[in-house]
């Protein structure tokens, strides 16, 4: 009877041992998608929102570019990723199908092309006469 208790708590510590390796994190084989984000008057875009997902539509998240226009995106599952960026009113067109493989970094550029009206942000001003 103690032989069958002590194996059958084996058994689960084993079970709970491999349900945690597979919810672990993703470490060296994780991949990450870098770029940078371009307004319509062919600028970095500073604090713009950066959209992903898998391309199954699972898992929306969103970073935002730093002051320079780029962004990073780390510890992905090796898939394929649908990505939008948008920052002033204006956005890009969806990149669809975005391969990533384990260990892999890909580079992005995600130009701000759409929009009802072209903010004024990205107007160029007429000089005075």
């Amino acid at each position: 009877m103690k032989w069958a208790k002590l194996f059958v708590a084996i058994l689960l510590l084993m079970l709970l041992a491999a349900r945690g390796v597979s919810a672990a994190p993703q470490g060296k084989g994780s991949a990450t998608l870098t770029g940078t984000v371009l307004g319509p008057d062919d600028r970095p875009v500073a604090h713009a929102s950066v959209s992903y997902q898998s391309s199954s539509g699972n898992a929306p998240h969103a970073v935002h570019t730093d002051s320079h226009g780029h962004f990073a995106i780390a510890k992905l599952r090796a898939d394929n990723y649908d990505i939008r960026a948008s920052g002033k009113g204006v956005f890009s067109e969806w990149q669809k199908n975005v391969s990533v493989r384990s260990g892999q970094t890909k580079e992005l550029t995600l130009r701000l092309i759409y929009a009802r009206k072209i903010p004024k942000a990205y107007v160029k001003s007429k000089p005075q006469q």
